[in-house]
C-alpha cells in the first residue's frame, strides 16, 4: 500500500494501523480518510489479520479534521459537502462494520472526528494522558455523523453534555460516562491492549463476526422481530464448522 500519513503492520494474527502525521496531531484530510477506508477494507478481507488495532503516532490519537482541510471544505458547494460528510461516513462505517474486532488504542488528544473514530470501534483503551471531545458545535459546525456513533455507547444524558458543551474529558470520566472500556497507565497501555487482542484471538473469528452482525442489525428491529432474527442467526451459526468442532472439543473434555 502507498500511504503517506498511515503506517501499519500485521502481527501474528494483529494488525495495527498508526495515524501518522504527528507535527499536526495526526489530524484527517481526504487522502487520510480514503486510506484508512482501504486499509479498514483490506485487512477485513485479509485472512492473516484476526484483530485491527488504531492509535497515532507520538503521544496523540487524533485531532480531527486538518486545518487546511477545514479551510477548503468551507468553500464547498452542497453537493461537495455532501460526497465529503458520505467520505467521512463510510471510513467510520469501515470500522464499525469491520467483521473484525477493532480496538482503539489512545493517548494524547482524541478529538472531533478523531474521537468519532475511536467511537466506531469495538474497544476503546486509553492512557492517563488521553484527553476526548467532541469540539464541533465550537466552530459552528454539528457533529451529526459521530453522534450517531456516540449514542450506541453513552446514554442520550451523556451524549448531550459531550456535543452540546464540547468540554473535554480525561480516560477516568470516560470510563465513568461508557465512552471508552479501560484507563491504565502509559506504562501499561501496549500490554492491556495486547492481552485483549490475546482473548479475541482465542475465539471463533467466524462467532466474532457474526455477533458484530448482530448487534448491526438488532437495534433497528422491534422486539419480536429481533427475538425472530436471534433464533434465525442462532440456528445457522449451530451449522458452522467452528460451532461443531467447539462443541465437539468441549465435550470430549468432560
Amino acid at each position: 500500500m502507498g500511504l503517506k500519513n498511515l503506517l501499519y503492520k500485521i502481527d501474528a494474527g494483529i494488525a495495527e494501523i498508526v495515524l501518522n502525521r504527528p507535527e499536526k496531531m495526526n489530524s484527517l484530510d481526504e487522502e487520510l480518510i480514503d486510506d484508512l477506508t482501504g486499509m479498514m477494507h483490506d485487512f477485513a478481507a485479509n485472512s492473516e489479520v484476526n484483530v485491527i488495532v488504531i492509535t497515532g503516532a507520538d503521544n496523540n490519537f487524533c485531532s480531527g479534521l486538518y486545518l487546511d482541510y477545514l479551510q477548503k471544505i468551507s468553500n464547498y458547494n452542497i453537493l461537495e459537502n455532501k460526497e465529503d460528510s458520505r467520505r467521512f461516513k463510510d471510513m467510520l462505517l469501515s470500522i464499525y462494520n469491520s467483521p473484525k474486532p477493532v480496538i482503539a488504542k489512545v493517548k494524547g488528544y482524541c478529538l472531533a472526528g478523531g474521537c468519532g473514530i475511536a467511537t466506531a470501534c469495538d474497544v476503546i483503551v486509553a492512557d492517563e494522558t488521553a484527553k476526548f471531545s467532541y469540539t464541533e458545535v465550537k466552530i459552528g459546525f454539528i457533529p451529526a455523523i459521530v453522534s450517531l456513533f456516540l449514542l450506541k455507547r453513552v446514554t442520550e444524558t451523556h451524549a448531550k453534555d459531550l456535543l452540546l458543551t464540547a468540554r473535554m474529558i480525561g480516560s477516568d470520566e470516560a470510563v465513568k460516562m461508557g465512552l471508552i472500556n479501560c484507563s491504565i497507565n502509559s506504562a501499561d497501555l501496549d500490554a492491556k491492549v495486547n492481552e485483549i487482542c490475546s482473548m479475541f484471538k482465542k475465539n471463533s473469528a467466524n462467532s466474532i463476526s457474526l455477533t458484530k452482525e448482530m448487534f448491526r442489525n438488532v437495534s433497528g428491529m422491534d422486539f419480536d422481530k429481533a427475538l425472530e432474527y436471534a433464533c434465525d442467526l442462532n440456528a445457522i451459526t449451530r451449522m458452522t464448522p467452528d460451532c461443531r468442532n467447539g462443541i465437539a472439543n468441549f465435550l470430549n473434555k468432560k
